[in-house]
């Protein structure tokens, strides 16, 4: 059986260090983890592929923007033959406190670009999601603008060092133990 999971992000350099990325982070640690030997383009997207037991892991970043990053992903299901509701989609989200992290089958997009893409492209299916909380913007600052500036050297590397991996965790319970499994673990339920 093949997986697949798919961090969502923007490419390019001026992006690899904002909040907006964080779909990109975690699969980036997973592929290290997993000790993906390397990353090919296929599909519109960055894709390592690595053995999980019996299973085949395609591990997967877009390489269009968010907002149209739906493109990719669909392709990359009809390429490897993999169904909506075993999607696993790795985002940030703002309406989460910033540093948790949860699980959760299906939902709408909450104005997130890269979901409302998924959305148009997939349907409303019930995809897999593990949601990386980036919190509100402060004051009355643009969520656009929050998302996509580069973020403080501190809080770059507190996301990196202590979100990205429990994130990384919670895509792992997903994959082996199940959404309802890692719902309980990782939401703290």
């Amino acid at each position: 059986m093949t997986r697949l999971v798919v961090g969502l992000g923007n490419p390019g350099p001026e992006y690899a260090a904002t909040r907006h990325n964080a779909g990109f982070l975690v699969v980036d640690l997973l592929a290290q983890n997993l000790r993906a030997a390397y990353w090919k383009d296929e599909a519109g997207a960055k894709v390592a592929r690595v053995r999980l037991g019996e299973d085949e892991l395609v591990l997967a970043k877009p390489q269009a923007f968010m907002n149209v990053s739906g493109k990719a992903v669909r392709r990359l299901l009809d390429s490897y033959g993999v169904e909506v509701d075993e999607l696993v989609v790795v985002h940030d989200d703002l309406d989460l406190p910033e540093g948790s992290v949860r699980a959760k089958r299906g939902g709408g997009h909450g104005g997130h670009n890269g979901l409302r893409s998924l959305s148009e492209t997939l349907g409303a299916g019930d995809y897999l999601r593990v949601r990386v909380g980036i919190g509100r913007p402060p004051g009355r600052m643009d969520p656009a603008d929050y998302v996509l500036e580069p973020m403080r050297k501190e809080a770059f590397e507190h996301l990196v060092d202590g979100v990205v991996p429990e994130a990384a965790q919670c895509v792992m319970h997903v994959l082996e133990q199940g959404i309802e499994s890692a719902m309980r673990e990782c939401n703290g339920a």
